[in-house]
């Protein structure tokens, strides 16, 4: 596998044997180069030695030489640059462009290293590295963490630039659109997001000083006030709602059928959660920029406090009573939203203001926090790994998302661990 080539290049596991062109020329790796993740060669600014002359520059891998035509090299100027060729099956000579011959390098891969890969890519327990990761050294476990965090800042910050660009710049928009997905808790993410975008932001403004108007746009927009009205406090809305309609001219509501409500606690039911960002937005009225001030968790966590109002304390849903209880955002829901909204954002409006304090403040705030207790972070603490903040807990979703789920072994520290044992 051409992959496993790759790997054993980069990390020099060569036969003690001297290495030599097909040729029968010497070669000394005096560095295997920087690996290129794009189009071009694979390997980017090798230093190596081929008989007695010094070269620099790049070098490509194949399974087999063959394979150079097959890809079209021998036409490209871009590879005109590769200094050696390294096949595990020497199977033709290959040349540049301008008919130079390429030297080419025999190299196979450990049969240790292959059978330990394969175990890693047909394992049937998660993570595949079990066995070996409750005996890393911390130094190990700690640097690749940490890499996987900032791996997992910059992927999120980079979802808040695409989402603030389809939000013409708006920061305010962006932050509560990304906020509502939020709200959704996974199994209604997509559907508060697709809510949030329907909102007319500017004419919800003119009304914010009113939670019985902010929440009759939002429930409006919802598709949920769609139909009969069911009691007296569901009828108001409805009658807000036609007004507000016909004033700024709204775009047509959402399909209701999008919300989902089987196997969902009633505390995270589509209309009290609404009803929770319908507080928050009429009590704040510059949301974003007083969490980008904010500069402490509990200053965070003061201001999104949200507690829906009066008629939900008795309701989940429109016309059925229910025990009274106060429905406010619960500390845990509080965290995921600091987690997955308020930290990106910090994180990205640091960059985009070149203000280191916003970066560091947002990585504090993450060892500050307790580790999310989900499905995948069991599993890594039953494997032997620390999960004590929502820094380790985000670094470890990232290992999951990015590597494990993709079988990246051979991209991942552990993974190299793992190939490289016994």
């Amino acid at each position: 596998m051409e992959q496993l080539l790759h790997y054993v290049w980069k990390h020099k596991i060569f036969p003690l044997n001297t290495l030599q062109t097909t040729s029968g020329l010497p070669v000394e790796v005096i560095d295997t180069g920087l690996q290129n993740p794009h189009a071009g060669p694979d390997f980017f600014n090798a230093k190596l030695k081929i008989d007695s002359t010094l070269w620099v520059g790049n070098v490509e891998i194949h399974t087999a030489s063959s394979d150079w035509f097959r890809h079209g090299h021998d036409h490209d100027k871009a590879y005109d640059s590769v200094i050696l060729h390294v096949v595990e099956q020497a199977d033709c000579e290959v040349e540049r462009s301008n008919g130079e011959p390429v030297p080419q390098l025999l190299l196979t891969c450990p049969e240790q290293v292959k059978s330990h890969y394969e175990e890693l890519r047909q394992a049937d327990i998660y993570p595949p590295c079990y066995s070996i990761l409750s005996s890393l050294p911390k130094l190990t476990v700690h640097s690749w963490l940490t890499a996987l965090q900032a791996e997992r800042f910059q992927q999120k910050a980079e979802a808040v630039a695409e989402r603030l660009q389809r939000c013409n710049n708006n920061w305010e928009d962006a932050f509560f659109i990304t906020l509502s997905r939020n709200f959704g808790f996974g199994l209604n993410g997509d559907a508060f997001e697709a809510w949030a975008n329907l909102l007319s932001f500017r004419a919800v403004d003119k009304h914010r000083d009113d939670l019985m108007q902010v929440e009759a746009f939002f429930f409006g927009q919802a598709g949920l006030l769609e139909g009969d009205a069911v009691d007296d406090y569901q009828a108001r809305l409805q009658n807000e709602f036609r007004y507000l309609q016909y004033k700024f001219g709204l775009p047509a509501v959402m399909d209701v059928t999008l919300w989902r409500f089987l196997r969902i606690r009633p505390d995270n039911f589509p209309h009290v959660r609404l009803a929770q960002l319908a507080s928050l937005y009429h009590k704040e009225h510059s949301l974003f920029s007083r969490i980008m001030e904010a500069e402490t968790l509990k200053e965070v966590r003061q201001i999104l406090v949200a507690r829906a109002s009066v008629y939900w304390e008795e309701h989940f849903v429109f016309g059925k009573l229910s025990s009274k209880k106060e429905k406010a955002i619960g500390a845990s829901a509080q965290n995921l939203l600091i987690i997955n909204t308020v930290i990106p954002f910090l994180y990205a409006y640091g960059l985009h203001k070149a203000n280191e304090r916003l970066c560091v403040r947002a990585a504090n705030f993450l060892e500050e926090l307790k580790a999310e207790n989900n499905y995948v972070t069991r599993l890594w603490g039953g494997a032997g790994l620390p999960v004590r903040t929502a820094a380790d807990s985000q670094a470890l979703l990232q290992l999951q998302k990015e590597y494990c789920d993709k079988k990246k072994c051979l991209y991942c520290r552990f993974g190299y661990e793992y190939l490289r044992r016994k």
